[in-house]
């Protein structure tokens, strides 16, 4: 079954192809994702990673989490589910 991983404290500098090349060391890769603000499109420093098994996951923490990727100590661990936010408009809702 699927794992995936939270990967904090990236460098703006790191790619999907470098993370995908250093967790293949922990196992196989099935996603990458660097997430992105929506506005300036620049990377926020985190990503998720998922591994193809738990134990690839949990290889890849202990390879990975307080280690150095492209000059920043990361942090890698299981990711939270996703939590569901209430809707608010943005058109003036506020009063």
């Amino acid at each position: 079954m699927e794992a995936k991983l939270y990967v904090g404290n990236l460098s703006y500098d790191t790619t999907e192809d470098g993370l995908r090349q250093a967790f293949t060391k922990a196992g196989t890769v099935v996603t990458v994702d660097i997430i992105k603000d929506r506005d300036t499109g620049r990377m926020k420093g985190f990503a998720f990673v998922t591994m193809s098994t738990e134990q690839e996951a949990q290889t890849a923490i202990k390879l990975f989490n307080e280690k150095e990727l492209d000059s920043r100590t990361i942090k890698v661990n299981i990711a939270k589910p996703r939590e569901e936010r209430p809707y608010r408009s943005s058109y003036g809702s506020r009063r």
